[in-house]
């Protein structure tokens, strides 16, 4: 077969316009979805920069902070969005921690507070399990101004270790199970690994701000 006698140049012209083409477009995104943390490893920067991040139950301390912070110089932060507590050194994070505070109906109040009260081994008067008579738990979330106690049964009020009270209405920060989302009575809960921690560098009268 005869090609066309200008089959040269048009096979140029379209090679070229090939070239150009591949030259303008644009890198396919990448699929892989892998993230990398920009920040240094062991820094706040890249603690609150994980995509887990702040729904971790991980704690963050700065240690060299975290020495230097005491009962005179230190105040809590309660994130109630983040789901958070933060332990405070003037503008410094001395410590970053998992809480969990009230549930819909339960919601633990915003607002500016001082501790009222320190108690290491508490347990709730008004939340907690009932007891039947054979010491079988019959209600394991239970309100005792609501909820009937079996004739002959008992109730155990829920442990609140590391109690500091914020409000005269029974609202605290202490130890207890911390769920990633709101699931308290209005208290602010918070794990075991940093709660006595907090304890330790706080007093009667350190603010406490909910917000």
């Amino acid at each position: 077969m005869k090609l066309p006698s200008h089959f040269p140049t048009l096979a140029i012209s379209l090679l070229a316009l090939l070239l150009v083409s591949c030259a303008t477009r644009k890198p396919a995104p990448s699929t892989s979805g892998t993230y990398v943390n920009p920040y240094p490893a062991g820094t706040y920067a890249h603690f609150t920069a994980e995509r887990t991040y702040p729904k971790t139950y991980n704690i963050w301390k700065n240690q060299e902070v975290l020495s230097h912070t005491d009962p005179g110089n230190s105040h809590v932060r309660i994130d109630l969005a983040k789901q958070r507590g933060f332990l405070m050194k003037g503008d410094d994070v001395a410590m970053d921690y998992p809480i969990c505070s009230g549930r819909p109906g339960h919601e633990t109040p915003p607002g500016n507070y001082s501790i009222l009260e320190m108690v290491v081994e508490k347990q709730s008067n008004v939340y907690g399990r009932i007891y039947d008579a054979e010491d079988v738990c019959v209600n394991r979330d239970a309100d005792i101004t609501k909820d009937p106690v079996p004739e002959g049964g008992r109730f155990e009020g829920a442990s609140m270790r590391y109690w500091m009270r914020l409000t005269n209405d029974g609202v605290g920060h202490h130890i207890a199970p911390v769920r990633r989302y709101p699931a308290s009575h209005a208290c602010i809960r918070g794990p075991s690994g940093a709660i006595p921690i907090v304890y330790s560098k706080v007093k009667l009268g350190t603010k406490v701000t909910v917000e």
